[in-house]
């Protein structure tokens, strides 16, 4: 995890990104949920899950494989993050929570849209691979 302290200000960029995508989000409406606002502990675990997810997003990045152009990586990691982990966990809450599949869609490209522009982010300022 030395690779987190070594690109913090990377992570706190990206971090920024994730939550003003979020931000938007929930201004325009687009929270499944009947809650309005932004309390305090929506605040503190929206920065603490966008600080965790755009860590990860920069390890996977930091760890991909230089076959195809970096941009290609970049946006590809976080593609295959999301498709892989974050929209069938948000589908399956969506539907046990008797959300629409359409209200779970949504949330689910919140996030999509959130990991993506954390990874340009990341990108944009570069990552410091840890020594050897």
């Amino acid at each position: 995890m030395i690779y987190i302290l070594l690109n913090i200000r990377a992570i706190a960029l990206a971090t920024a990104g994730g939550l003003i995508v979020g931000a938007l989000y929930k201004l325009v409406g687009g929270a499944s949920t009947g809650a309005s606002g932004f309390s305090v502990p929506l605040i503190v675990t929206a920065v603490l899950a966008e600080f965790w997810l755009a860590s990860i997003l920069a390890g996977a990045l930091i760890l991909a494989p230089p076959r195809a152009g970096p941009w290609v990586m970049a946006i590809g990691s976080a593609v295959v993050i999301w498709i892989g982990f974050v929209l069938p966990a948000l589908l399956v809450t969506a539907l046990s929570r008797g959300l629409s599949f359409g209200a779970g869609l949504a949330d689910a490209g919140h996030w999509l849209a959130a990991m993506v522009v954390q990874a340009v982010v990341l990108h944009l300022v570069g990552l410091v691979r840890p020594p050897d």
